[in-house]
């Protein structure tokens, strides 16, 4: 029989108390805790899925075997006909996946799953579910956007039950529900969006993808801040989590990957938005070193690495003296306690005074950079803007900085190298460890051990 209880939960990452409070002790938000009456049968989204299974002939059926007993076969992914959606999936749509897109309202996650699934369904079967838009809006989306229309199958719901059913009747291979954050499923009681109903919805998506093998792409809201709403075992019990970012640049969005069980982790995947919709960026370095032809102090690339590829990006410094005897630290697309960190470093191993000093980092096109690589060039910036000094336009940089004045090798050396040089960079500053062995006539290497090395190369 089915109960129903008062229970209290934090719309932030899911936690249950059994009386309100104003701060969630397990994320620390304040005032995301809300009263919900519950009526929920045990394991309500499983059922919803075994219900839809029944009669479904390609099911599979729940049993115990050893693991060398399992036969393994090979799995044929999917294209989406976008070489950058395909990089962030891990090279392709894996059937029996579950996908989960975010982004901010406007970003494009319904454009690029209609571009995705109108494009693919000249060659597999897809089921588009929309439950926030009627199938007249959808269809007009996709007039505009000039998509072939003839073999998508649509349909408009909300109930998980019902989607359920569709589905083991159309049996696609492809499967968009847009969004998750207003589905339901029978047997749990409380509003669409609620807690329960996202981690219910979720679960049953997930068991019937995993027993039918059709791939899933479920589309998720954000908060304020960024992250996925809901629960936090959405993101757990989805195989892929990406998030569809609009950065500084209203012409571009960025596909970020953030869990992948099929492909690389932090790949990322470049698009344009056009009034025919999204299109990709094969070059994407090319949008993020959009230099200025005046040099200026404080600008250099560098060389980052994302996923699987290397990606050059155009890193700037602004160091000024503080009117004001409390000097500034800010920094954008960068670590701030490593910014810190660094100049630590350059006053103790390179004799660089810049406590009295205002400074400014940033990173060009909204990029986030998170790896270590960007030590030496942030650390080159900070010397040539507090110098005045201008750095050669054809110089690229990238290294680690450890705290006692020495400088690291990086993974994929060689491979920063080259795409660097195949965008036209002469000179190259590394580590000492990351020098290449055989390099072109027109190529310049500068191999450094320690810190102070960089003072010399700023002229």
């Amino acid at each position: 029989m089915a109960k129903t209880k008062t229970v209290y939960i934090c719309a932030s990452c899911g936690a249950k108390y059994a009386r309100w409070q104003g701060q969630c002790r397990e994320c620390g938000e304040w005032n995301t805790i809300s009263e919900q009456k519950i009526t929920e049968a045990p394991n309500a989204g499983a059922a919803v899925a075994q219900r839809a299974l029944s009669g479904f002939a390609g099911a599979a059926g729940s049993g115990v075997s050893s693991l060398s007993q399992v036969k393994i076969q090979g799995t044929q992914r999917i294209p989406s006909t976008y070489q950058e959606f395909d990089r962030v999936l891990g090279g392709g749509i894996v059937p029996g996946s579950v996908v989960l897109i975010g982004g901010n309202p406007g970003a494009g996650k319904s454009t690029l799953l209609l571009q995705t699934v109108c494009r693919i369904s000249e060659h597999v079967k897809v089921l588009y579910v929309t439950g926030e838009e009627s199938l007249e809006q959808v269809a007009m989306r996709a007039h505009r956007l000039g998509l072939p229309t003839n073999n998508v199958q649509v349909a408009a719901e909300t109930s998980i039950d019902n989607i359920c059913t569709l589905t083991t009747g159309v049996a696609p291979q492809v499967l968009v529900v847009d969004s998750i954050q207003v589905m339901h499923v029978s047997g749990v009681e409380s509003a669409p969006g609620s807690v329960s109903q996202v981690r219910e919805s979720a679960a049953a998506l997930t068991q019937f993808a995993k027993k039918t093998n059709i791939a899933v792409f479920m589309v998720g809201h954000v908060t304020k801040d960024g992250t996925l709403a809901g629960p936090k075992i959405l993101e757990h019990c989805v195989d892929c989590s990406v998030i569809l970012e609009s950065g500084n640049d209203p012409r571009f969005r960025t596909l970020r990957c953030h869990k992948n069980r099929f492909g690389a982790v932090n790949e990322i995947g470049v698009f344009a938005m056009t009034d025919s919709g999204l299109k990709e960026v094969r070059n994407p370095s090319a949008i993020f070193l959009n230099r200025q032809e005046k040099l200026a102090p404080g600008s250099l690339a560098m060389v980052v690495w994302e996923g699987t590829r290397p990606l050059l990006v155009e890193l700037q410094a602004l160091v000024d003296y503080s009117q004001y005897g409390n000097p500034r630290r800010l920094s954008l697309g960068t670590d701030p306690n490593r910014l810190a960190m660094l100049l630590s470093v350059l006053h103790r191993h390179a004799g660089c005074q810049l406590a009295d000093q205002d400074v400014f980092v940033n990173v060009v096109g909204g990029v986030k950079v998170e790896e270590t690589a960007s030590d030496v060039p942030l650390a080159l910036a900070l010397l040539s803007s507090f110098k005045g000094i201008a750095i050669d336009r054809t110089t690229i940089a990238f290294g680690e900085i450890g705290l006692t004045g020495e400088i690291r090798p990086v993974p994929s050396g060689q491979e920063r190298i080259a795409e660097a040089y195949k965008q036209g960079f002469k000179r190259f500053i590394v580590p000492y460890d990351n020098a290449p062995r055989k390099i072109s006539p027109d190529m310049e290497i500068h191999a450094v051990r320690r810190v102070d090395e960089l003072i010399e190369l700023v002229h």
